[in-house]
């Protein structure tokens, strides 16, 4: 059994991100094939304009599954930006499975 850890470890000399104010967002998919996606999502930088991020977008690919992070200036924008077109052309051309796509906020930590 494999395990995959998305939790932040906690670290006193790092600002958490509750403190900074900054929503985190994590989502996960199957994808057809994950070369492919990979390098269709890294020409993706106008779409993820639009998503308000603040900072990088970090990701994680096992097997098929791929796993995001974001900081979000506003979850909400967040998610409305995540059901738009062109959010919706760019997953198809990666070849996401759409039904699959999962997200969380997280919004608690230890």
């Amino acid at each position: 059994m494999e395990l995959h850890s998305f939790a932040m470890t906690h670290n006193p000399h790092v600002e958490s991100h509750k403190e900074k104010d900054m929503p985190r967002v994590i989502i996960t998919a199957q994808v057809e094939d994950a070369q492919k996606w990979e390098a269709g999502f890294k020409t993706h930088g106008e779409v993820f304009r639009t998503y308000d991020l603040k900072g990088r977008v970090e990701y994680s690919v096992v097997g098929n599954e791929v796993a995001l992070c974001f900081d979000v200036k506003d979850v909400e924008k967040f998610k409305s930006a995540m059901q738009s077109p062109g959010t919706a052309a760019a997953m198809q051309f990666d070849g996401v499975k759409r039904d699959t796509v999962k997200s969380f906020v997280l919004e608690k930590e230890v």
